[in-house]
């Protein structure tokens, strides 16, 4: 289904509802209004990935799909108030796709989920040009902190950032570190550390620019 007709794509996602969800809820009406701005959001933030600027937006490849039912979803809940659908369309991705974005988290314009089974994301503040892969986590701790996290940062496999965290620009989390109430200097690397306390390194190049552009 590349370069999906708006209409053919309004159709697809409501089949899946549908059988996703069979409630009984009818969310044509919703999808098709929000469906213009939520693919433009699509394509900008394909745009921005290396590995996918070339051929556009194609539901067909996960990451891609994962992203614009996000952004759908988003938009139905922003744009309309239309918490019943946007709920719905959080439910069909988390099914499709093992990824916890609810519809209230607001991403950056340019994102790249890499594999999205097992991402969590919190509604924390997120900067541009963010890139996250497998089994990351952002969360919050009880009590309502949650992290700040700045442009340009990469979250390897399995990483974390809890609470009252302020991740600043440039920051890359190896694979398995884990961040609770712990700032970073920016432009780091953040390695696992004795007795799991990180230990930051100066980065010696911009690893966010191997998967992003601009």
């Amino acid at each position: 289904m590349s370069a999906p007709d708006a209409d053919a794509l309004a159709g697809f996602v409501c089949r899946q509802l549908a059988n996703t969800l069979p409630d009984g809820h009818d969310a044509r009406a919703a999808v098709q209004a929000a469906l213009p701005a939520a693919l433009e959001r699509t394509r900008r933030c394909v745009a921005g990935v290396r590995a996918w600027q070339a051929g556009g937006f194609d539901p067909l490849v996960s990451g891609q799909y994962a992203s614009f039912l996000y952004l759908l979803s988003n938009e139905v809940w922003a744009r309309q108030g239309d918490a019943a659908t946007a709920t719905r369309l959080f439910l069909l991705n988390k099914s499709l796709h093992a990824l916890e974005l609810f519809h209230e988290v607001e991403l950056p314009e340019v994102f790249f989920l890499s594999h999205t089974p097992g991402l969590v994301f919190a509604k924390a503040s997120y900067g541009n040009r963010l890139v996250v892969h497998q089994g990351c986590t952002v969360g919050r701790k009880v009590g309502g902190e949650r992290p700040v996290i700045e442009e340009r940062v990469v979250l390897f496999p399995n990483s974390m950032v809890i609470g009252r965290c302020h991740v600043r620009a440039g920051t890359v989390l190896a694979p398995g570190v884990c961040l609770v109430d712990t700032d970073t200097p920016g432009d780091c690397v953040v390695l696992p550390g004795p007795e799991g306390r990180p230990v930051f390194k100066p980065a010696r190049r911009e690893v966010w620019k191997d998967y992003l552009v601009g």
